[in-house]
């Protein structure tokens, strides 16, 4: 986990997520967590920027780790960027559901808000699944009543000059689009 540092009285946001968070073939400060450090910093927005983010993180690994960096952490605020390595891996849809759900509950009954990011599945995996595995972050943000950013990768994964090599990590020349994407959902959440 890294933490970034701020001034002492700032309260704490956590990121927990999978290689698109965890700045996966790429510098770590051109990350789009690192970056948006450095927005919350220059809106004198009082926040420290924990990643908990770990490249091939699943949501039952996520989940097994969410209770120790809220305890430890004490986060007013968690971005949960999972779900997408359960999907390329095609695991159950219904666990995946569970797991995200119970991830929410958690960081709700912690004091934080929560703020999900949907990710989808590229078009070989067919509509069936790829449709079901899409819905699964838009129910979850009905259900549990917490912010969504529906398509993370939105403006990145449709373009190959902001992928790496392998056409599912972002590159560096992405990840101020990946943090455009999430500013709108959680600046009412600051």
């Amino acid at each position: 986990m890294v933490a970034l540092p701020v001034g002492a009285g700032s309260r704490n946001l956590l990121v927990i997520g999978d290689s698109l968070s965890a700045a996966y073939g790429i510098a770590p400060e051109h990350g789009w967590v690192r970056l948006l450090q450095q927005r919350l910093d220059e809106q004198d927005k009082d926040y420290r920027v924990i990643n908990a983010s770990i490249t091939g993180d699943t949501t039952h690994g996520g989940l097994t780790r969410l209770p120790d960096a809220l305890q430890r952490h004490n986060p007013s605020l968690v971005i949960i960027e999972l779900g997408g390595n359960d999907g390329l891996r095609g695991f159950d849809l219904d666990t995946t559901h569970a797991n995200l759900s119970e991830m929410i509950r958690l960081a709700r009954a912690s004091g934080a808000r929560v703020l999900l990011l949907g990710v989808r599945l590229p078009a070989n995996y067919g509509p069936g699944y790829r449709d079901r595995f899409s819905t699964i972050f838009a129910q979850l943000a009905e259900a549990e009543q917490v912010a969504l950013v529906p398509a993370f990768m939105l403006g990145v994964a449709e373009h190959l000059h902001l992928m790496q090599a392998d056409g599912i990590h972002p590159g560096k020349q992405a990840q101020p689009q990946l943090l455009d994407n999430v500013w709108p959902a959680l600046v009412p959440l600051l």
